[in-house]
């Protein structure tokens, strides 16, 4: 079958939302990253910039323990606890994204919210600690925290809060379709198998 949903999963620092992005472009149709996360806000009513944060957390840490408890408020986003509210948008909003048409789709554990889909290519973007650490430093610059932990406490956030939805692990090669090594293949190599990959379907 034809392939016309691209998703995209990714260690950070790897490159996955540059290749995402070239993989639009090569395409000729919509990326949806930032601009996902513009939707789930104006579905949830939170913050883009809490979205963006918050959307890929340890389920069950308070992420709004200054406005709401951690499991939720009666009345308030149907009782739900944060995570989960956002989650329940998150799904809903990337299942309409797939409904519009061809797309390509970065993060947001969209491969496992689309898996019944069958016209869904699902690509996991991974590379070495020294290539992601020299990348993250280039493009966002030092921070008080090295690279490396940087690098490793945003994977364990995005593997806590996947597993914990999905009941999958993240990164393990039989949940995606392809898994491509950017520091060894190149992040516009990977972008261009991607394509041909969703070419030779058609």
């Amino acid at each position: 079958m034809e392939k016309k949903i691209i998703t995209i999963s990714r260690e950070f620092g790897s490159g996955g939302r540059t290749i995402g992005h070239l993989v639009a472009e090569k395409l000729g149709i919509p990326f949806y990253d930032k601009e996902l996360v513009d939707q789930i806000a104006l579905e949830s009513g939170f913050a883009p910039k809490f979205v963006e944060e918050h959307g890929e957390h340890s389920p069950g840490k308070s992420l709004l323990s200054y406005a709401f408890a951690s499991q939720g408020v009666p009345g308030i986003m149907n009782g739900l606890s944060t995570a989960d509210f956002l989650w329940n948008v998150q799904c809903s909003v990337i299942l309409q994204l797939a409904e519009k048409g061809p797309c390509v789709i970065v993060g947001r554990n969209a491969d496992y919210i689309l898996k019944d889909r069958k016209d869904c290519l699902h690509a996991y973007i991974h590379a070495d600690m020294d290539f992601r650490a020299d990348r993250i430093v280039r493009l966002y610059g030092e921070s008080e925290k090295s690279p490396e932990a940087r690098l490793q406490e945003k994977d364990k956030r995005r593997r806590v809060n996947y597993q914990h939805y999905t009941g999958r692990t993240w990164g393990v090669s039989q949940n995606y379709d392809i898994c491509l090594n950017s520091a060894t293949i190149g992040v516009e190599a990977c972008a261009d198998i991607i394509v041909s990959l969703v070419n030779a379907s058609k």
